[in-house]
């Protein structure tokens, strides 16, 4: 696994012309994690240094809270609040604590379907809209039932969000409506992949992002054959994979879920084009600024906006 040290430079990409002026987005997840009363000031503390930074676009990969936080309206209403209050066009992708994973008795032995049926009614009310507090026009996939895949095109890069989510991505046998919700979202997964490399044939980079963190090793020392994590993964990962080898040009994979600030080239040999960034989460409550230049030859670079209410 590459120390976080090493993060900026595991981003070198291929080559690319383009005469875009470069821009910053920001990348977080996994948090605040902890009680309201714990997490929420320092939480509020990085979005105001993430505002500072003023990036183009900030993406939040899901897990708005810990899997032991009460999945109640309050908690979701308040996470939301909180996506509001980045001033830039925020994008947010589900995480498994937001829905999945809310039958746990300390999340509040909450029904997932119900949460899920939630987040979209108030989340993505209006699915033309991102987040934020300059709300940008986005597409999105909300026709078919799903608005919170949607996608933002800045200058000539296209970002791109997939409902893809931890543990197992609802593929659990303990519930047959887990597995049905499972299948219809994961054939609506491929179908928006597939549709928004369509439209970002003419861009000169894309990046995708989502909650689940699919690789269950070290991709830089195993290799291709290696990378799939959970039976949850074993359509939507090689989807991606021809798409972005289809593509050509560099995509940068942006996910959480197992909270270790790492990057790297997770299929060197089927899609060399993608790189991968594993944003921080839970105890550190850290974000990521990604500079995007496609007139350069690394095309993303990274480094870490430490939250100054924690000792890092």
């Amino acid at each position: 696994m590459l120390k976080p040290i090493l993060a900026a430079t595991a981003l070198a990409a291929l080559a690319t012309a383009a005469t875009a002026d470069p821009f910053t987005i920001v990348a977080l997840g996994d948090a605040p994690y902890g009680k309201p009363e714990e997490v929420y000031a320092p939480y509020e503390a990085l979005i105001g240094t993430i505002n500072a930074l003023g990036p183009r676009a900030v993406i939040h990969v899901g897990d708005t809270k810990s899997g032991s936080t009460p999945c109640s309206d309050e908690i979701l209403g308040q996470q939301l609040a909180y996506m509001n209050s980045f001033a830039a066009p925020t994008l947010y992708s589900p995480g498994d604590n937001e829905w999945t994973d809310c039958y746990r008795e300390k999340a509040g032995s909450f029904d997932p379907q119900e949460r899920l049926f939630h987040l979209r009614a108030t989340y993505f009310a209006d699915p033309a809209k991102s987040f934020g507090q300059t709300p940008a026009e986005v597409a999105s996939q909300a026709a078919d039932g799903y608005p919170e895949n949607a996608r933002l095109l800045l200058d000539d890069v296209m970002i791109v969000t997939a409902h893809v989510v931890g543990s197992n991505n609802n593929f659990e046998i303990r519930d047959p409506r887990a597995v049905e919700e499972f299948f219809a979202r994961d054939a609506a997964n491929l179908a928006w992949l597939k549709e928004s490399f369509a439209a970002a044939r003419d861009a000169k980079a894309l990046v995708i992002a989502m909650q689940a963190d699919m690789f269950e090793f070290d991709w830089n020392a195993f290799g291709d054959e290696t990378w799939l994590r959970h039976s949850g993964f074993a359509n939507v990962g090689p989807a991606l994979i021809a798409e972005a080898a289809a593509f050509g040009k560099p995509v940068l994979l942006v996910y959480g879920d197992s909270h270790t600030f790492r990057a790297g080239r997770p299929f060197p040999t089927t899609a060399p084009n993608v790189l991968s960034l594993e944003v921080p989460g839970e105890k550190q409550m850290d974000a990521v600024e990604i500079t995007i230049d496609t007139a350069t030859s690394g095309v993303f670079s990274t480094a870490l906006v430490r939250n100054p209410a924690l000792a890092n």
